[in-house]
């Protein structure tokens, strides 16, 4: 089993209050999941309008699959009309020798 966490920092420009930003962000969600049955969850500036970070938790059976999958979100992300990149991230999660 490999693992990956993608920490995905956007910029939402048109969003002018908390309930745009919600707008703009539960499709995105949304659409993640579906993407790959994926984790999805808003883990950071919940408060700000125009910015939102996103936690992704991918797990796949080998590593060519894990990467795919890495690319398949960042091109999804990369997409989105109503939001700018501003930073991604990726951690890999290592199994414990045994």
């Amino acid at each position: 089993m490999h693992a990956a966490a993608m920490r995905i920092e956007c910029h939402l420009p048109d969003s002018d209050s908390l309930k745009d930003k919600r707008k703009v962000i539960r499709p995105f969600v949304e659409g993640l999941r579906r993407l790959a049955s994926l984790s999805v969850s808003e883990v950071d500036l919940h408060d700000t309008w125009q910015r939102s970070v996103f936690g992704v938790a991918i797990v796949a059976p080998d590593a060519p699959e894990l990467e795919r999958l890495i690319d398949r979100v960042r091109r999804y992300v990369d997409d989105q009309l109503e939001m700018s990149v501003v930073d991604v991230k990726v951690t890999y999660l290592e199994a414990p020798d045994g």
